[in-house]
């Protein structure tokens, strides 16, 4: 809160009204201290917007006794006519009450004395640094003095005027002042000394930036200009010093805290896309072959909006950690410089360091995870809807007018990530038909002409040539690859360990079987019920199977064309075994072996 004192000339000084009240009785008036509208000194002052003052009843008069032209023009300062549209709610100024309480006990001890006149403390001879006033006024250095002591700030020089002073100096004390500091005894025994008067370097100049000698601020160059104990202007510029640390530190702390944040944004980017990855390739091979180039453009876009993601984040990261490199290195220069002695030294490296470092504002910054093919997958799903009802009449469409062939399917990524969750898997010899040859490593399997002298065990399939493998899995991703080069039968997918093994097996997913059949060389199909027929552009010579328990998705891709052959949706309640056939011989045509290999890499 502060209160506002009105003098003739128009000049205002502001103070808090917390401050001590004792004032100098020096070049005081008593026009300084009178009401405009009654020309007697101030009773319970008041002060209006505009900076002015008159007596409580004297304003609350001008304004009442005005009436209906007061509505009209709304409520005017007696002084300056400045207009308010709402009446001004009157508060007694209570620091410039008790001023003037003082300047009447003041006035009165003076006349006691003997000392009245028209000008209370005009003197023949001035005491201290003020320079003469007109009558009637106050001088400008008391003006100062009286705002320096009441808000605890050292008074500038009479040159500065009412400028700002924005350093936060020690509260002001007269010892310090520039006259008194002159007759100061060197701060330190071993002074830097002046070049031109050899005496010690004791004041600064703050208009010139730089250490002076007494000759030099009173008699020299610097005389007139703003000049202050050295020491004292060191102990201020520290403080800011400090002040400025702090600031490097939170930010230096914000920006650590940027990365951190972008950093998590792309881990839940990453795990973001994978399901989405998922989700697409779910979706897109229901439409078999037909619909694999769109599978792989939406893959590619995906992968591309993470690989722009990434590289937008590294960029962000290097940028940061360039600037908390150039932050930490300004920081430790100012630690240095801080508990530096030599003042000198201190002061030609101060203003370099003293403004604010350039950086830049990262409160926005952010790395963008939107989805980018939300849209495409529901009108993926209508497709697929309406496909399956107009799959019912295909058959007698290819009978009337063959269709054309489906284009060559694009080469697709999701194959080499599959490849992550790659399993060593192991042929199971206790549930091999017994015309089935199992290698020594468990990693090939083969028909022969004949039957194997191996027990009848109850987990043994007696009728149907195929195998199942010692892994078994309930949770999780897992793939794994099989050489069928060579083959002209085969059979490759998973199987629930519960599923019928002895005499005729009815294979379909409702019984626990998920596989897909190659017969004659060319006659793809998965096995349904009745069997769905698949078009398959390339043929494989090497199958990876895909499953993800999770999800209840088996997938069948050709590995070395990076194509998805099939891919099916169900739900498995069952441990789930991967399953094999090589399938007869056909007298030596088929004799060829599954192989299961390691999974390829790029």
């Amino acid at each position: 809160m502060f209160a506002c004192l009105v003098f003739p000339s128009n000049q205002s000084v502001f103070y808090s009204d917390r401050a001590a009240m004792a004032l100098p009785s020096a070049f005081l008036s008593e026009d300084q201290f009178t009401c405009s509208i009654c020309l007697e000194m101030f009773n319970n002052p008041v002060s209006t917007p505009c900076g002015h003052s008159f007596c409580q009843s004297c304003l609350s008069f001008y304004w009442d006794s005005r009436g209906r032209e007061q509505v009209a023009k709304a409520y005017q300062c007696p002084l300056c006519k400045e207009s308010f549209s709402k009446r001004p709610e009157l508060q007694i100024n209570r620091t410039l009450r008790e001023i003037t309480e003082q300047f009447k006990q003041m006035s009165q001890s003076a006349e006691g004395a003997g000392g009245g006149g028209e000008h209370l403390g005009l003197r023949a001879q001035h005491a201290g640094p003020f320079p003469p006033v007109r009558p009637g006024e106050m001088p400008e250095s008391l003006l100062v003095e009286m705002m320096a002591r009441f808000q605890g700030l050292t008074a500038p020089s009479p040159h500065q005027g009412f400028q700002n002073n924005h350093d936060p100096p020690p509260p002001y004390s007269p010892s310090l002042s520039r006259s008194a500091a002159q007759n100061l005894p060197d701060v330190q025994p071993n002074l830097p000394l002046c070049p031109i008067h050899m005496r010690g370097l004791e004041f600064f100049c703050r208009t010139d930036n730089m250490c002076v000698c007494s000759v030099c601020e009173k008699t020299g160059d610097h005389r007139g200009h703003n000049v202050t104990p050295a020491e004292r202007e060191w102990h201020i510029k520290k403080s800011q010093l400090g002040i400025q640390e702090m600031e490097l530190k939170e930010l230096i702390c914000s920006r650590e805290r940027k990365v951190e944040e972008i950093r998590n944004s792309i881990q839940k980017i990453k795990a973001a896309a994978e399901m989405e990855t998922d989700g697409v390739v779910c979706s897109l091979t229901k439409l078999i072959s037909t619909a694999e180039h769109c599978q792989s453009r939406i893959l590619e876009v995906i992968e591309t909006t993470v690989a722009t993601a990434e590289s937008r984040a590294q960029s962000l990261l290097n940028e940061l950690q360039e600037e908390i490199a150039a932050l930490k290195k300004r920081s430790s220069t100012l630690s240095q410089l801080a508990v530096s002695e030599d003042y000198v030294l201190f002061f030609k490296t101060f203003p370099a360091l003293s403004s604010p470092p350039q950086t830049k504002d990262w409160s926005n910054v952010s790395v963008s995870s939107h989805s980018t093919s939300e849209g495409i997958l529901r009108t993926i799903s209508q497709m697929v809807d309406r496909l399956q009802l107009d799959l019912q009449n295909l058959p007698e469409a290819r009978q009337q007018q063959p269709s054309p062939a489906p284009p060559p399917p694009r080469p697709i990524p999701r194959i080499r990530k599959t490849q992550e969750y790659a399993e060593d898997i192991t042929l199971d010899p206790g549930t091999a038909h017994p015309r089935l040859i199992i290698s020594a490593d468990g990693k090939q399997v083969q028909c022969s002409d004949r039957h194997q002298l191996v027990p009848d065990n109850p987990g043994r399939f007696d009728r149907v040539v195929c195998v199942m493998a010692h892994q078994g899995f309930t949770s999780g991703r897992h793939y794994w690859e099989v050489d069928v080069s060579n083959k002209t039968d085969w059979d490759l997918g998973v199987a629930s360990r519960s599923v019928i093994r002895k005499g005729k097996i009815p294979v379909s997913p409702a019984n626990g079987y998920w596989f897909l059949s190659l017969r004659d060389q060319t006659n793809y199909t998965f096995r349904t019920n009745p069997p769905t027929s698949l078009t398959v552009a390339t043929r494989p010579s090497r199958v990876g199977i895909y499953l993800d328990c999770n999800k209840g998705l088996v997938s069948f891709s050709n590995v070395e064309a990076k194509q998805i052959i099939f891919t099916y949706t169900d739900s498995f309640k069952d441990t789930i075994h991967p399953f094999f056939s090589p399938c007869t011989n056909k007298s030596g045509q088929n004799a060829a072996p599954l192989v299961i290999c390691p999974a390829m890499t790029e």
